[in-house]
């Protein structure tokens, strides 16, 4: 499964940067997100609850970043389990682009793979979930950083 999309949000590219490197703001963005823990500069845990369709599952997962493009870009790839509901992993690669001085356009392209009981739900159903909930994510991320700008 793949998903792509962009975001504009009206900050400059290293306050966006900075934000995408913040556990809090990771945490409270992410859909599910109960837990977000910073091991280290490019290793985190999370603990999410989801549901997609009728399967609800509580997933732990570990995610690495590569910021060796910083700050124009940055990838990360994690894998994540949910016991009896499936598992998964992917990644993802970020591209930041200044759109003058106080705004960025966020640009994502995605990857996933799901295995269990989640992969047994349908094509469909898992793809139109993940846009929702990559959709609630950068949402959630720009309000937060919008914010946080106009603060």
């Amino acid at each position: 499964m793949e998903l792509s999309d962009e975001i504009i949000i009206n900050a400059p590219k290293e306050r966006v940067y900075a934000a995408l490197n913040d556990p809090e703001v990771l945490r409270q963005c992410i859909p599910g997100c109960e837990e977000l823990i910073k091991h280290s500069d490019t290793d985190l845990e999370a603990k999410v609850v989801l549901k997609v369709g009728p399967v609800k599952a509580k997933f732990g997962g570990e995610v690495q970043l590569d910021t060796s493009g910083a700050p124009d870009a940055f990838s990360l790839t994690g894998q994540g389990n949910g016991g009896a509901a499936g598992h998964a992993k992917g990644g993802a690669d970020v591209t930041l682009t200044a759109d003058g001085p106080d705004k960025t356009i966020l640009r994502y392209e995605a990857k996933a793979e799901i295995g269990g009981k989640l992969a047994q739900l349908g094509g469909r159903l898992i793809q139109s979930t993940a846009k929702k909930l990559a959709g609630k994510f950068f949402k959630s991320f720009a309000e937060v950083v919008d914010a946080d700008v106009a603060a």
